[in-house]
């Protein structure tokens, strides 16, 4: 999964991944969450380790899944401070290319994109997943490439997590209209990080709600307990309070995917301040698969002239 955010912020963004947690946060919907209370014993360390083998296995089955999934995605940038207020507001179609994904503007501030740029964007689409295609084509071969050596980065980051955390049971609550096990997360003191990534897990404090039944999170945030620094702190740092949510949902049997994120950060890049404050809603998922599948998808649409907004 690759950032949206500048390379500093890169961090906190790719925390969401392993859908860490901390004390709950008063604006993170807390309409949807019932009040956590205990229900029986409460789960021994044995039994929470077993939970959390499954869950991190349930994770990247769904972060694989993502990869074959296109989706809307509606970015609010808004400002910091007692009153914020927009900056942006942009929805974007989301598809899957093989080596990532590409953004196609739909609307901003309000206003659907025009006919021609679409169809433009949708042109440039084609051309890419006709070269995603065909796995020997050498610019296909060094993406890939490059996905891959992402993907184990990603794969090694969150499992690292089950190190870096010591688990704790907070009880059972009703979020999203599923019954959940919370559990707290609080950093490992005898964990060694491999990475500047991982060595951040030393600074984040973590919650999460996960469904009963499927062992599948449903609710997760991540709050800084301390700056995280980069390079002694000479490059940048992300402070302390920065904090970021994910929801997921049931989008198939077996298949829950992101539905909502929310970033609250504010960090130093070298002499430069930085904050993003942004909220991300994911709707109209669909399955198009690998870029085999996906490029007759875009090839018909383009040749049916119609626009997003017009398709079923």
């Amino acid at each position: 999964m690759i950032s949206k955010a500048p390379a500093i912020a890169t961090l906190i963004l790719t925390l969401v991944l392993p859908n860490l947690a901390a004390a709950a946060r008063p604006q993170a919907r807390p309409q949807s969450a019932s009040q956590s209370k205990p229900q029986g014993p409460p789960p021994s360390e044995r039994e929470i380790r077993d939970r959390a083998e499954k869950l991190l296995a349930n994770q990247h089955n769904d972060d694989e899944t993502l990869e074959l999934y296109e989706r809307v995605e509606r970015h609010v940038e808004r400002s910091g401070g007692a009153n914020p207020r927009t900056l942006g507001d942009k929805t974007y179609r989301v598809i899957p290319t093989g080596s990532g994904t590409q953004k196609i503007l739909l609307r901003e501030d309000g206003k659907p994109v025009d006919p021609s740029a679409y169809q433009q964007q949708l042109q440039m689409l084609k051309n890419l997943l006709q070269v995603m295609a065909n796995p020997n084509n050498p610019k296909a071969k060094t993406a890939y490439a490059k996905r891959e050596k992402r993907e184990k980065e990603r794969v090694e980051f969150v499992d690292a997590t089950k190190d870096a955390f010591i688990p704790k049971s907070a009880g059972t609550a009703t979020m999203n209209g599923r019954v959940c096990d919370v559990f707290d997360l609080t950093p490992n003191p005898d964990f060694h990080p491999r990475s500047i990534f991982q060595d951040a897990l030393t600074h984040v404090a973590a919650k999460l709600w996960v469904d009963h039944e499927t062992n599948q999170m449903v609710h997760g945030e991540a709050r800084v307990t301390s700056d995280i620094p980069f390079v002694g702190g000479i490059v940048g740092k992300v402070y302390k309070g920065s904090f970021v949510a994910i929801d997921q949902e049931e989008m198939a049997p077996n298949v829950w995917l992101p539905t909502h994120y929310e970033y609250d950060f504010t960090g130093r890049k070298f002499l430069f301040s930085f904050e993003q404050h942004q909220t991300i809603e994911v709707t109209r998922y669909r399955r198009v698969g690998r870029p085999q599948e996906a490029l007759p998808i875009v090839e018909a649409e383009l040749a049916s002239g119609k626009t997003f907004s017009e398709l079923p």
